[in-house]
């Protein structure tokens, strides 16, 4: 693989899948501002913002590197986003547990030296299981819920909450690996395995 390629997230779960994969990559965060429009819908909000995430990265860069961007959020009759206080995390845990929900992650490739674009996304189903207000207390307490969409992880302290999931854990991760690497290979010749 001679092409560099660059992850538009600075998110640790997102680092960590791509290394688990032994690619190289250079990290560079976007900075654009994550607004979710209420009149569109989740599929056209993560696509769209992995899009515009790629297309800030794009413009720092004067090679032709493989910029790879996504945006995870959770659905439950409205986008949850990541929590800003506790009580807005207990409200979010509250509302899903005992529940099934939506994760959509959409994800966005751009070659830019041709400005070549892919951009998609990912829709998992998730049943939380029943809480009581103690456990969704003490989940709180380990600090997991900050950076996460719907104040949750699927991985580490999360996944003793979650109950089962019909769709793409990765996804739910926030990163569609088997997506991703149907898009390397059928659109720039980049093979993960």
């Amino acid at each position: 693989m001679s092409k560099k390629l660059v992850l538009a997230s600075s998110s640790p779960r997102r680092r960590e899948i791509l290394e688990n994969l032994g690619l190289h990559f250079v990290i560079l965060k976007s900075d654009i501002q994550e607004i979710a429009r209420e009149e569109e819908s989740p599929e056209q909000i993560v696509m769209a913002l992995a899009l515009e995430k790629a297309i800030d990265i794009s413009r720092n860069l004067d090679d032709d590197s493989i910029i790879i961007a996504a945006d995870t959020i959770v659905y439950k009759d409205k986008v949850l986003g990541k929590p800003k206080s506790y009580d807005d995390a207990y409200d979010m845990l509250s509302s899903l547990q005992d529940n099934t929900h939506y994760v959509y992650t959409g994800l966005a490739v751009i070659e830019r030296g041709t400005f070549k674009k892919i951009v998609t996304y990912e829709k998992t189903k998730v049943k939380i299981k029943k809480l009581s207000d103690e456990k969704i207390k003490k989940y709180i307490e380990t600090d997991e819920v900050w950076d996460k969409a719907g104040a949750y992880g699927i991985q580490g302290f999360g996944s003793t909450i979650v109950q089962w999931i019909e769709g793409d854990y990765f996804s739910v991760v926030g990163l569609p690996v088997a997506r991703l690497e149907d898009i390397l290979l059928e659109n720039f010749d980049i093979s993960i395995l």
